[in-house]
């Protein structure tokens, strides 16, 4: 018998290790974060830039590696059947494998251990490592991987406009800017949040902000009806009883209703008149207020509000109809959820759950805090900010009290109108009410 090869044998596992460095490489450079790398390059580490420098042009740095691996790929099965086949079949036939499929079992065998190993140690070991060790990984090899793409660059050339091309018969830009949408985001917070990596308050923040760009300003303003204003000829005592009925610091000045805006006047410089016995004139104590579209994004918004002369706007319509003030504190509200402080003794929670389990909602409930409560997916287009606006798309009319409508598994049953206002919603599992 043959005596079994242990010197090719060594040379084959050398190739699955090889063939693991460069796994690990390309997963490494490729998943270390940018941010880590770029630190270490500013303190003066020429491995971290070479990394940062690879990862910038993938399609030359995975080539390089891709020739690696298929090199060694080929070279280790064929080496091993032509080395080991045949020692391997004699064995075989010694444990009683009939003589004409000796050559082709041991043959078989050892490519199936071939492939084992490859898998195991070649890719699934050293990516393992790679992911949990990214940027000590990558500073560790991307000198030898630079070295090696110029040493292959001839080939990783051909390679690379070879692939582009193809990529371009797809009608696809060989090289573009990955985008991450909000959605991909919000996803990549909750699993940063089960991760332990923030906490879920973090996340309700930073899924608060990211929402701010998509939300029109309508769904965070302060609506018409709860907005306070003064006339701007307002009398003394008429001033005195506006300001001892609100709780506002800054009131909008108006000629007749909220449709005729004129600006905005701060409480504190009339009182302050008032308290030194000056005279008091609203039109004459009011300041510029901005006034943006209800289509406008929160964002827009916000600019508008951190260079404008009072941090208030009044929001429009298309009309120019009035429809309400934002501040920063509506903006903030929209992104951290209501402030304690800002409710006023005896005002009932947004929500409140009884105990059958259904929720008692108010019709000022932000449509996105509903939707996340009920898991509740709106269109994109939608023109609605509140739970009542939410109502009122989904039935089409201005509903009686007791008149309901069922949509994604929940009934919504409208319990008290505030003259043309819905003020309450009932909410239940919609099997819950066919049970009963």
């Amino acid at each position: 018998m043959t005596p079994f090869p242990f010197a090719d044998l060594l040379i084959i596992l050398g190739l699955v290790v090889l063939n693991g460095v460069f796994a690990m490489s390309e997963l490494a450079i490729v998943s270390a974060k940018t941010s880590a790398l770029e630190a270490r390059a500013e303190a003066g580490s020429t491995s971290a830039r070479t990394a940062i420098n690879l990862a910038a042009d993938p399609g030359k740095f995975l080539s390089t590696v891709q020739i690696g691996i298929t090199l060694i790929g080929i070279i280790a099965g064929a080496y091993s059947g032509a080395s080991l086949g045949g020692p391997m079949g004699e064995r075989l036939g010694a444990l009683g494998v009939p003589p004409q499929f000796t050559d082709e079992a041991g043959f078989a065998v050892v490519i199936a251990l071939t492939t084992y190993l490859s898998v195991v140690v070649g890719e699934l070991v050293p990516k393992q490592l790679a992911l949990r060790n990214a940027v000590p990984l990558s500073l560790i090899m991307a000198r030898p991987m630079a070295l090696l793409s110029r040493f292959a660059a001839p080939l990783v050339w051909l390679l690379d406009s070879s692939s582009a091309a193809i990529i371009r018969l797809f009608g696809i830009r060989a090289k573009g800017e990955a985008s991450v949408t909000a959605e991909e985001l919000q996803m990549i917070f909750a699993e940063a949040t089960r991760s332990g990596v923030i906490e879920d308050e973090q996340r309700q923040i930073l899924t608060g902000v990211v929402r701010l760009a998509e939300r029109p300003v309508r769904e965070m303003m302060t609506p018409r009806t709860e907005v306070d204003w003064i006339e701007a000829d307002a009398e003394v005592e008429e001033i005195r009883e506006t300001i001892e009925e609100s709780s506002h610091s800054l009131l909008l000045v108006a000629e007749g209703s909220p449709d005729t805006i004129l600006g905005v006047v701060k409480v504190r410089e009339v009182l302050g008149a008032m308290v030194a016995g000056s005279p008091v004139s609203i039109r004459a104590m009011m300041r510029r207020i901005e006034v943006v579209p209800d289509q406008l994004d929160a964002m827009d918004a916000l600019r508008v509000l951190q260079s404008a002369e009072v941090a208030m706007a009044a929001v429009t319509d298309e009309y120019g109809h009035f429809e309400g003030i934002v501040t920063p504190v509506d903006l903030l509200t929209a992104i951290v959820g209501n402030f304690a402080s800002d409710s006023d003794d005896g005002d009932l929670p947004s929500v409140v759950e009884r105990e059958d389990g259904s929720l008692l909602v108010s019709g000022s409930l932000s449509a996105d805090a509903m939707a996340d409560r009920l898991g509740l997916d709106y269109a994109e287009d939608r023109e609605f900010g509140t739970a009542a606006g939410y109502a009122l798309s989904v039935m089409k009319k201005l509903p009686a009290e007791g008149e309901f409508f069922t949509d994604q598994g929940w009934r919504f049953e409208v319990v008290d109108m505030d003259g043309r206002r819905i003020d309450k919603l009932l909410v239940s599992r919609e099997n819950s009410n066919t049970q009963e």
